[in-house]
């Protein structure tokens, strides 16, 4: 049982939020281990198990970007260790950006710092509205194949960013 049906919800990029927490309360009191302190060893077990999914599908569901992965993972298009390999025009120009910001680095610069994270967070937002509509608009079994590829080619570059923001 995979987490969207653990929840009961289409598979999505986008969670609701509110719908989650109500959902997961819900779950978690259904399934909590204490509950079960009096049934045989099978049935204890099995809702541990449950218990385990339901709070791992909503750690996953809390954060976007780990939706996505799991959404991607779900249609095949993600290994758990993958190595993506990038485009080297994007390659490029994040190899320019890190001088850049190396240099500043090295020299203090904090105004020189500051406008490189302007410009990560400028690249972070074109990445995202490469694939805004296939992200918000998706729907599964109708969404091709090309566009899931576009969400994974997304992804890794919005966690390659996200590498080079946690070095400022």
């Amino acid at each position: 049982m995979n987490y969207f049906e653990i929840f009961d919800l289409p598979i999505s990029f986008l969670i609701q939020q509110t719908d989650l927490k109500a959902k997961y309360y819900t779950l978690s009191r259904k399934y909590h281990p204490d509950f079960f302190a009096q049934e045989n060893e099978i049935e204890k077990n099995k809702a541990l198990e449950i218990s385990s999914q339901i709070n791992k599908a909503y750690k996953t569901f809390q954060q976007s970007d780990e939706t996505i992965k799991y959404v991607l993972q779900l249609k095949g298009l993600i290994d758990e260790e993958e190595k993506y390999q990038l485009s080297p025009g994007f390659l490029m120009d994040m190899m320019e950006l890190n001088e850049n910001l190396e240099e500043a680095k090295s020299k203090d610069d904090i105004e020189l710092i500051n406008t490189s994270k302007l410009s990560i967070n400028a690249i972070e937002k074109d990445n995202y509205l490469t694939v805004k509509s296939v992200i918000e608009g998706y729907l599964d079994g109708v969404t091709s194949y090309t566009d899931l590829l576009k969400v994974k080619e997304y992804y890794f570059k919005k966690k390659y960013l996200e590498r080079i923001l946690a070095t400022m």
